[in-house]
């Protein structure tokens, strides 16, 4: 093959190297990742929630929600220095049926409040876990346009990974660390599957019921359960339309409620309709949440109801631990790997081997 450029003709003649091409990697990535990556003692974890630092609260968050064995004791550390900060604010959980709006509602919701009261509100949204795969989309986030633009709030999408109620596993502790960082207002998002709703309801002052109007027969989109347990029941898009069928089923619901036992609180659940596109009737949502926080306060039922959720959680937290101390009991895991053998070929039965693996728990 001829080369013309190495004809005589062209001597003397110099051919630059050219401008050099960037990395097409950011050389600072490996510093950023090694700092990012350094871990922070409870010291920097307290010092960074108290000031307000929404970094190391994200980072606090995650630390509450690892299941290395290891962060363990770190995170109980930092939830017990933040307790003593903890506790002022409003715990509001917020669940419904699929397709209600919660996500839409709880931006409007927020904005409302930081608009009339000011202060700062966290918002927990749990998100459903694959069953098979374990993970989520994690997608609350992006139905709330206001809310994360809005500096006064923090949004932390969560997997439920599975926990009853599609609570995450540590949506308690978090939010004694929003509430030391300086959140008064603090949202708890349920994936509302219709299961049980006992754990968001064991740790937030008012739980909200959302529903809709129009997506069948009302009363059956929710089970009792769960009727029973709300402190107020609002029917979502109420507008357009739908005005009319969202009256009608709120005027259905307030009759059903009387069927129901008087709740503890000594005050029946109120029936709104609003619509949390358009903004309408938040107002007196927001009203109702407020008048239903001063009647229990001046009763007594606010303090003896979060005296109940400490306790509760006390026995929850026990399950815990003894489920995590179950799992990382030195050579647990490959005696659990041989009875399931011992299963699959039929030498063993279910209980036999649960004994065993009890026994090797306990040292026996």
């Amino acid at each position: 093959m001829k080369h013309p450029e190495n004809d005589a003709s062209f001597k003397g003649l110099k051919v630059n190297s050219g401008v050099e091409q960037p990395a097409s990697l950011n050389p600072y990535l490996n510093s950023m990742r090694l700092k990012r990556a350094a871990r922070l003692t409870a010291d920097d974890y307290v010092n960074g929630i108290l000031r307000g630092d929404v970094n190391i609260l994200s980072r606090a968050v995650t630390l509450v929600e690892s299941r290395r064995y290891e962060d363990a004791a770190l995170a109980r550390e930092v939830v017990e220095r933040c307790l003593p900060y903890s506790g002022k604010s409003l715990r509001i959980g917020i669940t419904g049926v699929p397709g209600a709006g919660k996500s839409t509602s709880i931006d409007s919701f927020g904005m409302h409040v930081l608009g009339e009261r000011g202060g700062k509100l966290a918002v927990l949204a749990v998100d459903p876990s694959s069953e098979r795969s374990k993970g989520s989309i994690l997608g609350d986030k992006t139905r709330m346009e206001r809310l994360s633009l809005n500096a006064d709030a923090f949004i932390r999408p969560s997997a439920s990974a599975g926990s009853l109620g599609g609570v995450a596993r540590k949506t308690r502790e978090t939010i004694i660390l929003c509430e030391a960082a300086g959140y008064d207002t603090v949202f708890v998002e349920t994936v509302g599957v219709g299961q049980s709703e006992t754990a968001v309801y064991s740790m937030v002052d008012f739980f909200l019921l959302i529903q809709i109007a129009g997506a069948g027969d009302e009363l059956q989109g929710i089970k009792r359960g769960i009727m029973e347990m709300a402190d107020g029941i609002v029917i979502n898009k109420a507008d357009g339309e739908n005005i009319a069928e969202a009256r009608r089923a709120a005027t259905h619901y307030r009759n059903a409620l009387q069927l129901f036992p008087m709740p503890e609180s000594g005050r029946r659940p109120q029936v709104l309709t609003y619509s949390g596109f358009y903004d309408l009737g938040i107002k007196e949502v927001w009203d109702m949440i407020y008048d239903y926080v001063d009647f229990v306060k001046a009763n007594g039922v606010f303090e003896s109801r979060r005296r109940r959720q400490a306790k509760y959680w006390m026995y929850e937290s026990i399950n815990e631990q003894l489920y995590s101390r179950f799992y990382n009991t030195p050579g647990m895991e490959e005696l659990i790997a041989e009875c399931e053998k011992s299963l699959y070929d039929n030498r063993m039965t279910s209980f036999a081997a649960a004994a065993k693996l009890m026994k090797h728990f306990n040292g026996e």
